[in-house]
């Protein structure tokens, strides 16, 4: 199955996310509240353009069963794993003004534009492929932080979103979807698709790590560089 290869192919890169310092120190407790506030604000931009490529997806579906799956993980999205980052926000008082005043990051905005172009150039099938380390990922972090957990209160309660039952049922109706769509003719594509999408989650945790902006590097010569708009 498409899945099968999918995981087999970006194990390392997935090892890699698993054993990341943002996740190691989530787990431990010792994540500094700003990087975790960081990675909410910068998770935030990021699922808002998730849920509108499910939904782009599916209007561009001639297929019933993937249009009607892309639509659903839309909704749950907006149901479930949004309305809990709307939670943290409150505890954490991350208001709309700090969120305006932080631009998304360099890795958030390459990684969704890499969804975009996997609906372009690759079709809903595309889509599907890419959206789907998202889902998988997160639910085998969750799933190996379980029993660990995390002595911060709210570090446990994103642990739980990921290892809660109805987040595991939408990751596989995922995959079957992923399974469904793939065929002998496109699974190159969408392995591409996947694999891409599997480092950008790797780099999504450096990114917050490093509180990434929009600045010249160190070494580069003096500029009128700004933040884009």
């Amino acid at each position: 199955m498409f899945t099968d290869q999918a995981h087999a192919a970006t194990k390392a890169c997935w090892d890699a996310s698993k054993r990341h310092p943002f996740i190691q120190q989530l787990q431990a407790g010792t994540l500094p509240l700003a990087t975790f506030r960081y990675y909410l604000i910068q998770d935030h931009y990021y699922l808002k353009e998730f849920g509108a490529i499910h939904d782009l997806a599916a209007d561009q579906s001639d297929d019933p069963l993937v249009a009607q799956q892309l639509h659903a993980g839309a909704e749950h999205l907006r149901q479930g794993e949004v309305a809990i980052r709307q939670e943290f926000f409150d505890r954490l008082k991350i208001t709309p003004a700090e969120v305006a005043a932080t631009p998304v990051a360099p890795t958030g905005y390459a990684y969704t534009s890499h969804l975009y172009r996997e609906l372009l150039t690759h079709g809903p099938a595309g889509a599907v492929a890419g959206l789907l380390p998202c889902y998988w990922l997160y639910a085998e972090i969750g799933q190996s932080l379980a029993n660990q957990g995390s002595p911060v209160s709210i570090y446990q309660a994103w642990i739980d979103t990921y290892n809660a039952d109805d987040y595991t049922g939408s990751m596989t109706d995922q995959l079957a979807l992923a399974n469904h769509v793939a065929t002998p003719e496109n699974t190159p594509d969408l392995l591409a698709a996947f694999e891409k999408s599997s480092w950008y989650e790797l780099n999504f945790w450096q990114m917050a790590l490093d509180h990434e902006d929009w600045s010249l590097p160190e070494t580069a010569p003096a500029s009128d560089f700004s933040t884009p708009r």
